[in-house]
C-alpha cells in the first residue's frame, strides 16, 4: 500500500525550484526529500509525503490527525524507521549507505 506520511521540514539542503531538497522529520527520523511540488514550504512546516516527494503541506494539527490515523490503522510500519537504507548524515547532510 503507498501511503503519504506526514514530515516537518527540519533544513532546506537545496532551494532549487525543480530539483529542491530538503531533510524531512519523521518522529525523529530525517530522510531527504524532493520538494518541486512544495517549493514554498518553510522550516518548522508539515508535508504530506509519498516516494521520497513532499505532494503537500499542511498545519500541524492536521499532520499530528495523519499520524494518529496511521497508528489506529496498524499502519504504524509505514513510518520511516531508523533502520531505513535511506537515512540521512545529520552531520553531512548526505544520506548514509
Amino acid at each position: 500500500m503507498c501511503l503519504g506520511v506526514p514530515g516537518q521540514v527540519v533544513e532546506w539542503l537545496d532551494r532549487d525550484p525543480v530539483f529542491g531538497r530538503a531533510s524531512i522529520e519523521f518522529e525523529g527520523v530525517r530522510r531527504v526529500c524532493h520538494m518541486a511540488c512544495v517549493p514554498h514550504a518553510e522550516v518548522g512546516e508539515y508535508v504530506v509525503v509519498h516516494a521520497g516527494i513532499a505532494i503537500s503541506l499542511i498545519d500541524s494539527a492536521e499532520a499530528q490527525r495523519l499520524l494518529d490515523e496511521l497508528r489506529t490503522l496498524g499502519l504504524d510500519d509505514e513510518l520511516p524507521s531508523t533502520g531505513d537504507e535511506n537515512r540521512l548524515d545529520t552531520a553531512s547532510g548526505e544520506l548514509s549507505p
